[in-house]
C-alpha cells in the first residue's frame, strides 16, 4: 500500500497562491466569495480580531478577481467551491491592495510621511503589475519615483484605469491600524492629532474622499475594507460612506475562523495524530460567535495552527499551550484602560467571565471611556464574544481559556503595581511547592499575608469568592507548572479552581481542585459552619465525577477566607 501523503500546515503563511501551489492544506472558504458578490452594495466592510485569517482571505480575493491571474484560475480554484460555481465577475478587475499595518505612528511627521509613502508604494506596484493594461504605466511610475510620497498619486492609477476602461477592485487591510496604535500607545500623539488626520482636510480623510470619488465615477467598482475594530467608522462617514457593514451578519459568521468540522478536516489532511491531542481544544481555542443565531462557534485559526504545528514538529503538545502572539493582545488591553470605569469593567469581566452590554456597530476613538463603547471594542478585538442575547442586549463572555489568560495577566500586573514589594521568587516557589510537594498551605499563606491582608476597606467592599478566585488565578499565572482552570465542569457542578498539571513539567505532578468560600469578618460561627459543610459536600461530589474520579495525584481542598487576614484549609485525601 502506498504511503499516504499529507498536506503541509500553513502556520505563518497567508498567501493563497502559495498555499494552493506548494502543498499546504486549504480550508475552503470560497463559497463566501459568491455571497459577497451577491450583496447589493459592492462597497463592503468586514472586521475580525487579530490573527483570524483576514490576510489569507484578501489574497484569495486578489487571485480570484484580478485579470492578471485569469490563466491560473483552474490551478488555483478548479477543485474549490468557487471553481465549481464561478461568479460573473471572476478575473474581471485590476486589484489594488492597501495594507496599512506598517504605518509609522511614532510621531505626527513620521505618520504623515509613512501614510503618503504607503499610498505611493501601492499605486506604483499597482501600475507595475498591470502594465499590459495601462499604456502610460511607465510614465506614471517614473513620476512617482522622481517625486516625494503623495496620496495624490492615486489619481494617476484611477485615471489610467478610466482611460483603459478597466474597473478597479480596492482591498484595504488594517484600515484602522494607526487609530488602534494611538489607543494602544496611550495616545502619545494625542487625540488632536487623530482628529486632524481624520477630520476635514486631514491626510486620512483625503485618501478616503479620493476613493469615494472614484467609486462614484465607477472607476472603483468594488471595495473590501477590513481591520480589527470599527473605531474609525464614525469619523470617516462623511469622507467615505461605508453602508454595507457585514461584520455582524449571520451568513458571514464562519467566513474567517475554523468550525469544529474544519478542525477535524485539518487533522485528517495534515496527519496530526489524534492520540497526541491530550487537551480539550474547544476549551483552549474555540468559542467565538459573531451573531446570536449562529449555528457554529469558531476557533481562532492562528491558535489552532500553532497547536497543530507543535504537534507535528515535536510529536507532543507544546509546553506553552497559549499562542505567544497573545502577548500583543495583553499589551493592547493594558493600554486601553484609560479610566476607572474601564478598569472596573475589566475586573468584572475577569471575575464573572463576562458582562452584559449592547454591541455598537461603529464608534469614535474619543468615546472609549463610555461603557458600551469600551466593551464593544473588547468584542471586536476578540477579547469577548456572544454567549446569549435578549431584548436588552447581549451577554458577552470570554471566548476561551487562552483569552482568559490575557485578563489574568492584566489583573496580576495591576496587583503587582499596587503591591510592589511582593517577592516574586517566593511566590513562584510557593506555586512549585503545590505541584511538587502537594503543599497548598504555603501558597495560600503567602497570598493571605502579602496581598489580601493589605487590601483597603474600600477594596473589600464587594469582596466575594469570585474576587478571591480571580486573584489566585492571576498569581498562579506566575508559573507554567499549572494550567489553572476556573469553573471547570465536573458534572454535576463546576469546580471553583482546578489546578491541572502542565504536561511539559512531569516532575510537578500533584493536581488540585479547590472550593473557595468567603465570609466577612463579622460572619457568625453558624454561617461559617454551614459554608464549611456545603463546601465539603461539593468537593466530594466533584471527586466522584467522571472527569475527575480516576485522575492520579489529585488532591482537593476547601479554603474558607474570613475577612482580610484569616483563612482555613480543609484537605481531602488524595484520590486513587
Amino acid at each position: 500500500m502506498a504511503e499516504r501523503k499529507y498536506y503541509r500546515l500553513p502556520y505563518g503563511c497567508s498567501d493563497f497562491r502559495r498555499i494552493r501551489t506548494e502543498n499546504f492544506v486549504y480550508i475552503d472558504k470560497t463559497r463566501f466569495i459568491e455571497l459577497l458578490e451577491l450583496e447589493s452594495n459592492a462597497s463592503q466592510f468586514f472586521i475580525r480580531p487579530r490573527k483570524f485569517g483576514k490576510s489569507l482571505f484578501f489574497t484569495t480575493l486578489k487571485y480570484y478577481y484580478d485579470i492578471k491571474y485569469a490563466d491560473q484560475f483552474e490551478q488555483l480554484f478548479g477543485d474549490l467551491y468557487i471553481g465549481q460555481h464561478p461568479t460573473p465577475e471572476k478575473n474581471s478587475y485590476a486589484v489594488m491592495e492597501f495594507d496599512f499595518s506598517g504605518i509609522d505612528t511614532t510621531d505626527g511627521n513620521r505618520f504623515r510621511f509613512s501614510f503618503a509613502d504607503s499610498i505611493s508604494y501601492t499605486v506604483r506596484r499597482f501600475l507595475r503589475e498591470h502594465k499590459n493594461l495601462f499604456p502610460e504605466s511607465q510614465q506614471f511610475i517614473d513620476q512617482i519615483d522622481a517625486g516625494q510620497p503623495d496620496i495624490a498619486f492615486l489619481n494617476m492609477a484611477f485615471g489610467a484605469a478610466d482611460t483603459a476602461g478597466i474597473k478597479i477592485f480596492v482591498i484595504i487591510d488594517e484600515y484602522d491600524h494607526f487609530a488602534n496604535d494611538l489607543i494602544a500607545m496611550g495616545n502619545l500623539m494625542g487625540e488632536d492629532f487623530y482628529k486632524q488626520a481624520v477630520a476635514a482636510n486631514g491626510l486620512v480623510r483625503d485618501f478616503y474622499e479620493r476613493l469615494k470619488a472614484a467609486t462614484k465615477s465607477s472607476t472603483v467598482n468594488r471595495t473590501f475594507i477590513t481591520g480589527v475594530s470599527p473605531v474609525m467608522l464614525d469619523d470617516l462617514t462623511s469622507g467615505y460612506n461605508i453602508p454595507n457593514n457585514l461584520t455582524l451578519k449571520l451568513k458571514y459568521n464562519e467566513m474567517m475562523g475554523f468550525t469544529q468540522q474544519e478542525v477535524e478536516e485539518l487533522i485528517v489532511k495534515t496527519g496530526v495524530d489524534p492520540k497526541l491531542i491530550t487537551i480539550d481544544m474547544e476549551h483552549y481555542y474555540n468559542g467565538y460567535m459573531f451573531h446570536k443565531d449562529a449555528e457554529n462557534r469558531v476557533y481562532n485559526p492562528s491558535m489552532m495552527l500553532y497547536f497543530f504545528q507543535e504537534l507535528l514538529d515535536e510529536g507532543k503538545p507544546p509546553e506553552n499551550l497559549i499562542d505567544p502572539n497573545l502577548g500583543t493582545d495583553y499589551s493592547r488591553l493594558k493600554r486601553l484602560v484609560k479610566s476607572k470605569r474601564n478598569r472596573d469593567d475589566l475586573i468584572q469581566i475577569a471575575k464573572d467571565g463576562g458582562i452584559d452590554s449592547q454591541l455598537l456597530p461603529k464608534f469614535s476613538i474619543d468615546r472609549l471611556d463610555d461603557d458600551q463603547y469600551f466593551v464593544s471594542l473588547l468584542f471586536y478585538m476578540g477579547l469577548l464574544t456572544i454567549r446569549a442575547s435578549d431584548k436588552k442586549g447581549f451577554h458577552l463572555v470570554v471566548p476561551n481559556f487562552s483569552i482568559q489568560t490575557v485578563y489574568w495577566d492584566y489583573i496580576r500586573e495591576l496587583l503587582r503595581s499596587e503591591f510592589p514589594t511582593i517577592d516574586i521568587r517566593a511566590l513562584e516557589n510557593a506555586i512549585y511547592g503545590i505541584a511538587r510537594n502537594a503543599d497548598i498551605e504555603s501558597f495560600i499563606r503567602y497570598v493571605s499575608v502579602n496581598i489580601l491582608s493589605k487590601l483597603s476597606d474600600y477594596d473589600t467592599q464587594n469582596f466575594d469568592e469570585k474576587y478571591i478566585k480571580l486573584m489566585l488565578m492571576a498569581y498562579l499565572r506566575m508559573s507554567d507548572v499549572y494550567t489553572p482552570m476556573s469553573e471547570y465542569e465536573a458534572v454535576p457542578g463546576r469546580v471553583d479552581l482546578f489546578l491541572q498539571s502542565n504536561i511539559g513539567y512531569p516532575d510537578y505532578k500533584h493536581e488540585w481542585i479547590l472550593e473557595l468560600k468567603y465570609c466577612k469578618a463579622k460572619t457568625s460561627k453558624r454561617e461559617v459552619a454551614q459554608k464549611r459543610k456545603d463546601g465539603l459536600e461539593k468537593l466530594n461530589q466533584y471527586l466522584q465525577s467522571d472527569r475527575l474520579k480516576n485522575r492520579p495525584n489529585l488532591h482537593s481542598a476547601l479554603i474558607i477566607f474570613t475577612g482580610k487576614n484569616k483563612y482555613e484549609i480543609i484537605k481531602n485525601e488524595i484520590t486513587k
